[in-house]
């Protein structure tokens, strides 16, 4: 039997969906470790959760671009006398544009942090997730059902959540471990800047909702065990819808819809 006590680790927890995912884990219960680069803004939300009364979360300041980001997470939390029972991949950013047009390296540094932390994290503490009855919750998009002409590596990379998590569903679910994909539509956060949209916003208000309603829904669905969670009554429709479309006609649609955009930016 472990020593170490169970904790919920979430990663980019220094805005946006990961802020709101931590208050709700919190809210609920859980001890947490809060992970992203922004060590400030992780200490502020720590001092925040622990005014609550509840226990003051563990901070690793970490980028998870950068290698051995899992096995680092994992040391600090042995330091802590801690192991994961649940983890948050909630870290990841996208770039708005043609893939051509990217910097080569900031493309690559976000197929590292979308693609590569979050599967060595899925992986890395499946023995503590199956120990303490835990889970796993990756944050995809709805982005992960389409394809991305405009914001190419981005949607591409979130097939890749959606898929990886579906696997991961069935493949752990002998050893009682539960994993859950988030997949959200737009929310007006960080994201929508980092990614360079004009006015933080990459779609219509029908399709946004607020990062707090993503994650109590996330984490519902992530206790229920259930294998996927879009939130939002459209969304769930879009993700219906889009498997029956033709896929050059989703390629239109999509590509013409992010050349709007990007002519919206340069005016």
């Amino acid at each position: 039997m472990s020593v170490l006590r169970p904790v919920t680790v979430i990663t980019g927890a220094s805005a946006g969906i990961g802020v709101a995912l931590a208050r709700v884990f919190a809210r609920h219960g859980h001890e947490l470790a809060l992970v992203a680069r922004r060590e400030q803004r992780l200490h502020a939300l720590a001092d925040e959760i622990a005014a609550t009364g509840a226990p003051r979360p563990i901070v690793i300041a970490v980028d998870l671009a950068a290698p051995q980001a899992a096995v680092r997470i994992g040391e600090a939390l042995t330091r802590a006398g801690a192991e994961p029972q649940y983890v948050v991949n909630n870290a990841g950013f996208g770039l708005l544009g043609l893939a051509q047009a990217h910097d080569r390296a900031e493309a690559l540094a976000m197929i590292d942090v979308n693609v590569r932390a979050l599967t060595e994290l899925s992986l890395a503490f499946v023995d503590s997730l199956a120990r303490h009855h835990g889970g796993l919750l990756n944050v995809g998009s709805l982005a992960g059902f389409l394809p991305g002409p405009g914001m190419a590596v981005y949607y591409a990379s979130k097939a890749y959540v959606l898929s990886f998590s579906e696997a991961l569903h069935g493949e752990l679910r002998a050893r009682g471990v539960r994993v859950t994909v988030l997949c959200p539509g737009p929310v007006t956060s960080e994201f929508a800047e980092r990614a360079g949209a004009a006015g933080g916003r990459l779609s219509p208000d029908i399709l946004s909702a607020t990062a707090e309603r993503v994650a109590e829904q996330g984490y519902r669905g992530l206790m229920r065990g259930r294998r996927l969670v879009v939130p939002g009554a459209v969304n769930k429709v879009v993700a219906f819808i889009v498997p029956l479309v033709p896929r050059r006609l989703l390629l239109k649609l999509v590509g013409r819809r992010q050349s709007r955009r990007r002519a919206a930016d340069r005016a």
